[in-house]
This record gives C-alpha cells, sequence and structure tokens, in this order.
C-alpha cells in the first residue's frame, strides 16, 4: 500500500475486456427500491460544490487570521501557511464526506462460471507467515480453477523449508537464489501465470472466508474498462501493542474510507500489493511491475493512464500483519511517500486526463507540501499557542472538528455494516482510537517528509517493510 491511501488529518483539520480510447465509462447502476438514482457524475459534481462552498465559507471565516498573520510575516507566508494547514485539508475532508454520504456500493452480478486465477505470492523471510498464508488461500473453496505460485525472493531463514511441507496440487514454488525485491519477483511470477486473472496476495497476509469470490465477482460486475480491483485490508496483529492498535484504526477508518471514495469516482488510487485482483492481459501490456519501492502505486497510475478503471471491494477481506515498532511504521510509511514521489516520475501525464479521478491525482500532488507545512509551521504554532501566541494554530483551528467527527462516524458506520455482513466484530480498541485522532498526524506527516526527502535526494532504496 502505499500513499494516496493515506486520509487527511482528519483530528486536524465481467464481460469482455476493452480498452478505452478515452475517458472511462461509468456504467449504470440500477437504482435500488425507494433509492432515487443519480449518475457518478452527479454525485461527482454535487461533492466537488459541497467540497468547494466548505473551503470557500473557511477561508471567509479565516479573514482575520491571515490579516494578522499578514502583519506578521507577509501576505505570501500568510496565504500558503493557511491554506497548506487549513482551507485545503478542510476542502479534501468535505469532499470525502459528501463523497461517503453519496456512495452506494452496486450489489455484486450473479457469476455463473468463475474464471480461473493465478495468485502471486512474493515472500522474503515469512517463515513465521507463509505457512497459515498458503492455508487461508486452500480454505477460500474458489469455485473456479486456481494456481497458487509462490515466489521466495532468496529468503535466508526457512521460508523455503515451510513451502516444503506444503503438499497442494496447485502449489508452485520458485526458489530465487538471491534477492531481488518484491517488483522482480512479481514479475518471475507473472511470467508464469496462465489464468486470464492475477491476484496478488503478501506472504503474511490471511484471506478471510470468500474473500476470492468476492474479490474476483467485483471485478466481473464492474464495467468492463475495469482493469484491477484492490481488496479491503486490514489488521491482522491489532492485539499486539499500541502500534498496531492505532494501524488497525488506520486501515479500518481512513484507508478503506479514501479506497471507497475513490472507486465511487472510478479511480482507485492504489491497487494494493498486498491483496488486488488484475486482469493478466492488462498487467502484461503495461510491462507488469516497475523495479521501485512503490511498485504497487506505479502499476496502478500505469492502468489510470491507460484509460482504464480501478475498483474497490470493501467486503473482500484479508489481514496482514502491521510493523510493531514505531520504527518499522516510520519506515513503512518513508517508503509509501517514496512511491508516491516515483508514481509522479512515471506517470506525471496523469494530471492532465479529463475524468474524475484526476481530482485524485492533483490531491495527492499536495500532500508533499502539506505534510512538510504541518511539519515546519502547525507542529511549532501548536507550540507557541500554549505560551499564548496564536499565530499558526488557534481557535480558528476548532472549526475543522465538527467535520472531523462527522468523518470518523462515517467511517465507522460504513465499516461496521461491512462486518456485519461478513460475520466480524468490531473489537474494542478505544485507546488505539484516541491516539489515532489526536496523534497519529505527529508521526506521521514528519515520516512523510523524510521519506519525500530520500526519494528527492536519491537515497538506496531496499525491500524493507511494506
Amino acid at each position: 500500500m502505499t500513499r494516496p491511501e493515506r486520509p487527511i488529518s482528519i483530528a486536524l483539520v465481467g464481460g469482455a475486456l476493452r480498452r478505452p480510447a478515452g475517458k472511462a465509462a461509468a456504467g449504470k447502476i440500477p437504482a435500488r427500491s425507494g433509492v432515487p438514482y443519480l449518475s457518478v457524475r452527479l454525485k461527482f459534481t454535487l461533492t466537488l460544490l459541497i467540497a468547494v462552498s466548505w473551503a470557500a465559507l473557511s477561508f471567509r471565516l479565516a479573514g482575520r487570521w491571515i490579516a494578522d498573520l499578514t502583519e506578521l510575516a507577509g501576505a505570501v507566508f500568510a496565504y500558503c501557511a493557511i491554506f497548506s494547514i487549513a482551507i485545503i485539508p478542510g476542502f479534501m475532508n468535505a469532499f470525502l464526506a459528501t463523497g461517503l454520504l453519496l456512495d452506494r456500493r452496486p450489489r455484486r452480478r450473479a457469476v455463473d462460471r468463475y474464471p480461473g486465477i493465478s495468485i502471486l505470492v512474493a515472500a522474503y523471510n515469512e517463515e513465521a507467515s507463509i505457512s497459515s498464508t498458503i492455508q487461508s488461500i486452500a480454505h477460500q473453496k474458489y469455485p473456479g480453477e486456481l494456481e497458487v505460485i509462490v515466489i521466495n525472493d532468496g529468503s535466508s531463514d526457512a521460508t523455503a523449508a515451510k513451502l516444503q511441507c506444503l503438499a497442494y496440487p496447485w502449489l508452485r514454488v520458485i526458489n530465487l537464489e538471491k534477492n531481488g525485491g518484491k517488483a522482480k519477483a512479481l514479475n518471475v511470477g507473472l511470467a508464469l501465470a496462465k489464468h486470464a486473472l492475477t491476484i496478488t496476495v503478501d506472504g503474511d497476509s490471511f484471506l478471510y472466508r470468500g474473500a476470492l469470490v468476492n474479490l474476483v465477482g467485483r471485478l466481473l460486475s464492474d464495467p468492463p474498462n475495469t482493469a484491477s480491483v484492490a481488496g479491503a485490508v486490514l489488521v491482522r496483529n491489532s492485539r499486539l501493542n499500541l502500534v498496531t492498535k492505532i494501524q488497525e484504526w488506520d486501515y479500518f477508518h481512513g484507508i478503506a474510507a479514501v479506497k471507497r471514495l475513490q472507486s465511487l469516482f472510478q479511480g482507485t488510487l492504489v491497487a494494493q500489493g498486498a491483496f488486488s485482483v488484475y486482469r493478466t492481459e492488462v498487467l502484461r501490456a503495461v510491462g507488469g511491475w516497475a523495479d521501485c519501492v512503490g511498485e504497487d502505486i506505479v502499476l496502478t497510475w500505469a492502468f489510470l493512464r491507460g484509460g482504464y478503471r480501478v475498483g474497490f471491494a470493501e467486503d473482500a477481506c484479508s489481514f496482514t500483519n502491521a510493523p510493531t515498532t514505531f520504527r518499522q511504521f516510520i519506515r513503512q510509511r518513508q517508503r509509501w511517500s517514496r512511491g508516491l514521489i516515483e508514481a509522479f516520475r512515471y506517470h506525471s501525464g496523469l494530471l492532465l486526463q479529463a475524468r474524475m479521478s484526476t481530482l485524485f491525482i492533483w490531491w495527492n500532488l499536495l500532500f508533499p507540501a502539506m505534510d512538510v507545512a504541518y511539519t515546519v509551521l502547525f507542529l511549532p504554532g501548536i507550540v507557541l499557542a500554549l505560551f499564548g501566541h496564536y499565530w499558526l494554530a488557534g481557535p480558528m483551528t476548532l472549526f475543522v472538528l465538527p467535520l472531523a467527527l462527522l468523518i470518523n462516524w462515517l467511517m465507522f458506520v460504513i465499516q461496521s455494516a461491512m462486518f456485519t455482513t461478513q460475520g466480524l466484530k468490531v473489537r474494542r480498541n478505544v485507546l488505539g482510537f484516541l491516539v489515532y485522532s489526536f496523534i497519529y498526524g505527529l508521526i506521521l506527516q514528519p515520516a512523510c517528509v523524510v521519506g519525500y526527502l530520500k526519494e528527492l535526494l536519491g537515497a538506496r532504496k531496499q525491500w524493507a517493510t511494506k
């Protein structure tokens, strides 16, 4: 997973494949009984108008704040600072809240015959979890033909030995002598894949029941120009400590909500390698995975650049191990941030595409600047406010709190409903939620800034935390 799935700091502010000639087809979904049908483009227009109106109101109310800061540091600094830490995040949060309120997940159509799938598992030092990952695939009872290709990418632990103990007729293990990175390992598997659909699963993931059927069913039900569908990735080791408890809310709330919104407007920005399905033909046509740290976002943007649609299956659940220490977490988010910069290097042309999802590309173009502003302006502003100086953070910042509470409530209601349909239960995690809501950004944004700098300065890349 990579950067575009991260929410704004809400506590603070089936048919045959057709290559589209231009814009992605929206595809009409029949209206549900008693619910008037609104086209996707109409929903997009309404969402954008409400978000712009919120931003305009915020700007008007911030007039005194801007004037005071202009007198202190000049107009350019004042406008850049306040737009970065308040107005733009407020617009994004209003867009997210409105989009979630308007979203209606289309039902999957009935599938008479499920197509064959090739599952690629790139594994590096996964001795502790690789067996349960493969067993979770075996328990899926997928109704179509299945092959699983595990690419053991030069592991130095007992991963190979663990795989030798697994005897499934559909399992094939490729042992690479030297570790070459996740992208290279996946491309080795892609060259061997024999089915029309390819699915990637991380070596420490556990597929929940029905995950494969739900994921493939969503792809077959979505418009025919859909090249890929991302599954829902949740935290597997969330009970371990405070670090994993915080990330449970990030995956459960923020990442899932942003994917849902992006899917509504036909442009999920990351079909994450942890659990996603791809049309093999399209996957090979774009050259597979690029050799970079953000291989999944770069691949997804290649689909979008080709005019394809990328969807999201919120009920195709996979549980994965999250980083267990703050050091690992920071390294992971730095990697995700580097992946965002890589995506712009490979596919900056997406900024000029005339489609709804282009808004999210511009949205992500602003992330680095906003993270820098948060790190070097807002955090010091909080310290200054404690001493009575409200130049950068003050009473006006409280204006975003009602919207933040609304977004958190929407995320919880939506995700809880999905959990209920899947027979899952939201576990009590109050401490993790409080830290996620009010402290998470203090760690996340500075870590992302370091990640951007590492990529811009050409720091060494390696397959570290996912």
